[in-house]
């Protein structure tokens, strides 16, 4: 790529870059750590809800003129491109990127991984002004100072292999830690998820080995109930890559891991922060129940992810909503639907129809979200999907994890079962625009995860800003929102001490009746009741999930408190 002038346009004593005077509110000056943002189409640096949160996140910081930079990775290959194979499953495909709008920042750290291996790490920053954005300093191995395996390490978002995924956690938190204090250090630093844990390593070190003194200026959020996201390994492996910044002894690797010698990143994270917190209200509780037995953890509070709605919202559906124009928002909501429609004809050769009741699941496909619970009773998926009258179309998209074989498995079985029919369709490719035309075409906008293992579920936020109405588990943001009948629609809660095929059982069983019995009555026999639960919804979702409250209520609550 070719560098850009960084200071160009930037006030010479401004070494955070802002491009804007700091609102005296937001005068704390936060880092801001994730391994993944959704920032635009263009950008393809993450892989899911994460990204999307973050990216929200940085967009509302930017709005708020808040004093915060954010640091993350510069993904080589991105996550993967995700194409089709000849009999339409699913392939990964690996792509390598180029951003000629990143500048080149001339900082370059190093950070030793591997005992003794040094490793050059290259920062790059987004000018906030070209997405409207906090400023973001994305960090590269991929240079001519390292040799090929350590260019290696910034190639793949979540690379399966452990030692690249450890080592991209030191470059993450301790390079982006070192960047960080080129750039004027910081007040604040905040990790989002576990991945960039190897920067409270780093502050012990800056701060003298003094605990007390890295949890004033140290805060952790985290995301998910689920073991694959609080991330586990041996202490003595994470040692010999590097991971605590200096080489620990037997003795202090004791101290800090569990009888086994593993060291969990979100139990440590919780150890040195001064605050924690959940992504919502439930999750929050989750949170507490799941590491109340653990000693020395700080508070965990609950701060409800949102979106930015000035990116995601349909401006149209609100302007007509404000007039009190029903007409014309009935009219703008076809239009979305038909704009998704061109994609689904484009990818699967089917025509779909904007006056028909259209339901999209849509989201990273994981064994607990259930992408396939429309499909445990078939005999009423059949009949859904067939009838003549009131009829009903079903789309699917997401990402496995590529590796996830059972995901993937689940994936191009939908495909496979789906093909012939005409009513439904899986599609690839779900990426921010997609995610945009997805939940402008949806009228019901269904979530399934198994209660209460889904942190947040922010994709029925923006599904809710551009008329699709949420119909879920009541579980993550969902439980702060949705009121059944009214602006939305809910499962009825399964006891979840039963075994889980059961829990599936009943899960399916309660969400057919309410499709049956409530959703689709409502919508073919009662337009006007309809119409009355998307605006509910339209008009309800906001402020409370829009990311201006999120981004306030973070220096608020966890940098200022």
């Amino acid at each position: 790529m070719r560098p850009q002038n960084f200071n160009k346009n930037m006030s010479s004593n401004n070494t955070w870059q802002l491009p804007y005077k700091v609102d005296a509110k937001y005068k704390t000056k936060v880092a801001y750590f994730c391994m993944e943002y959704a920032i635009d189409q263009s950008l393809k640096i993450y892989s899911g809800g994460l990204g999307f949160l973050a990216g929200s996140h940085l967009r509302s910081a930017y709005d708020l003129k808040q004093n915060f930079v954010a640091v993350g990775m510069l993904w080589k290959y991105g996550y993967y491109d995700q194409v089709r194979n000849d009999d339409r499953t699913m392939r990964a495909q690996f792509i390598e990127k180029s951003y000629n709008f990143l500048q080149d920042t001339n900082i370059t750290v190093t950070v030793t991984i591997n005992t003794n291996q040094r490793v050059y790490v290259k920062a790059y920053y987004l000018p906030p002004d070209l997405f409207g954005t906090a400023p973001l300093y994305l960090l590269t191995t991929d240079i001519p100072e390292n040799d090929h395996l350590a260019r290696t390490i910034t190639h793949r978002l979540y690379d399966d292999n452990i030692a690249t995924r450890v080592a991209q956690s030191i470059v993450l938190g301790i390079g982006g830690g070192k960047v960080i204090e080129a750039l004027g250090g910081a007040d604040m630093y905040h990790i989002n998820e576990g991945h960039a844990l190897p920067l409270a390593s780093y502050l012990f070190q800056k701060y003298n080995n003094d605990l007390e003194e890295v949890r004033k200026h140290f805060v952790f959020t985290t995301h998910t109930p689920e073991k694959a996201g609080n991330e586990e390994h041996d202490a003595f492996f994470l040692n010999q890559m590097g991971f605590f910044n200096r080489v620990l002894t037997p003795r202090e690797i004791q101290d800090v891991t569990d009888h086994r010698h593993n060291l969990n990143y979100t139990v440590t994270a919780l150890r040195m922060s001064k605050l924690a917190n959940g992504v919502s209200k439930l999750h929050g509780e989750v949170s507490r129940l799941m590491w109340k037995e653990y000693d020395n953890i700080c508070p965990i509070i609950s701060i409800t992810n949102a979106q930015n709605g000035k990116y995601w919202q349909d401006d149209d559906l609100y302007k007509h909503l404000e007039k009190g124009n029903d007409k014309a928002l009935i009219e703008r909501k076809k239009e979305l639907k038909s704009w998704l429609f061109r994609v689904v004809a484009d990818q699967t050769g089917k025509i779909f129809d904007p006056n028909v009741l259209t339901i999209v699941w849509a989201r990273r496909f994981a064994g607990y979200k259930r992408a396939d619970l429309l499909l445990n009773d078939i005999a009423r998926f059949k009949k859904l999907v067939n009838q003549t009258d009131k009829k009903v179309q079903i789309i699917w998209a997401g990402k496995p994890y590529p590796t996830d074989i059972q995901s993937v498995s689940v994936f191009n079985h939908l495909v496979s079962y789906t093909q012939e029919n005409a009513n439904c369709a899986v599609l690839t490719g779900y990426e921010l625009r997609l995610s945009r035309l997805l939940k402008g075409g949806a009228d019901i906008w269904l979530n399934t995860p198994r209660r209460p293992r889904e942190a947040s579920g922010t994709s029925g936020m923006t599904a809710a800003m551009n008329g699709g109405v949420n119909f879920s588990t009541f579980d993550g943001w969902v439980c702060e929102f949705v009121e059944h009948g009214k602006n939305g629609f809910l499962i009825p809660i399964v006891d979840e001490t039963l075994p889980v095929e059961e829990q599936d059982e009943r899960d399916c069983d309660e969400m057919y009746k309410v499709l049956e019995n409530e959703i689709i009555p409502t919508y073919y026999d009662k337009p006007e009741e309809w119409l009355k639960i998307v605006k509910a919804s339209l008009q309800g979702v906001k402020p409370q999930f829009e990311s201006g409250r999120m981004a306030e209520e973070y220096y608020r609550l966890l940098y200022n408190a």
